[in-house]
């Protein structure tokens, strides 16, 4: 059977707690009164527990981590520490601007390219006295072969969109 009280000091008494607390509670909402203005304990008792702060409150169930506030509490402290460690890289020189970043990979990349696309007109004639073929077929052999090469890479990284036609495959 549930108890009732009128009485916010007599229902604080049975919960443990200073009626102050029991005041505070109510006032911002974590626990309400009956409709006819009285304390149901089991049912405060339990709303006290479920919004209790492990870290301050008598309240708190023995593991801290079973209410929604504790996993609360524990998911801000976590964010507040991924916070600090990522400051501390950014102090550190760890993070680069993505655009940064990018503008180097971008500069790197295109100086592979022109090295790559430059490379059968330096080399070709070489290997065109070894082999005593035609200095102009194996330029744009090697040529063919470099573009196609490079076709590939650039489709590895920038894959071509999928249409509607592959969605439904």
């Amino acid at each position: 059977m549930p108890e009732f009280t009128p009485s916010t000091r007599e229902a604080a008494r049975r919960l443990g707690i200073s009626h102050t607390a029991l005041q505070k509670a109510e006032a911002v909402g974590r626990v309400v009164r009956e409709p006819d203005g009285q304390w149901d304990i089991e049912k405060t008792r339990q709303h006290m527990t479920q919004t209790a702060d492990p870290f301050r409150s008598p309240m708190a169930p023995v593991a801290p981590d079973g209410t929604p506030f504790a996993r609360l509490k524990v998911a801000e402290l976590a964010l507040k520490v991924e916070a600090r460690r990522l400051a501390l890289d950014e102090e550190k020189g760890k993070l680069l601007d993505t655009r940064d970043a990018n503008s180097a990979i971008d500069e790197i990349a295109g100086g592979m390219r022109d090295a790559l696309l430059n490379w059968p007109a330096r080399v070709s004639g070489l290997i065109a006295v070894e082999l005593g073929a035609d200095p102009h077929l194996m330029q744009t052999i090697l040529q063919q072969h470099i573009n196609d090469l490079l076709t590939e890479v650039a489709d590895r990284f920038d894959p071509p969109e999928l249409g509607v036609a592959s969605l439904e495959e």
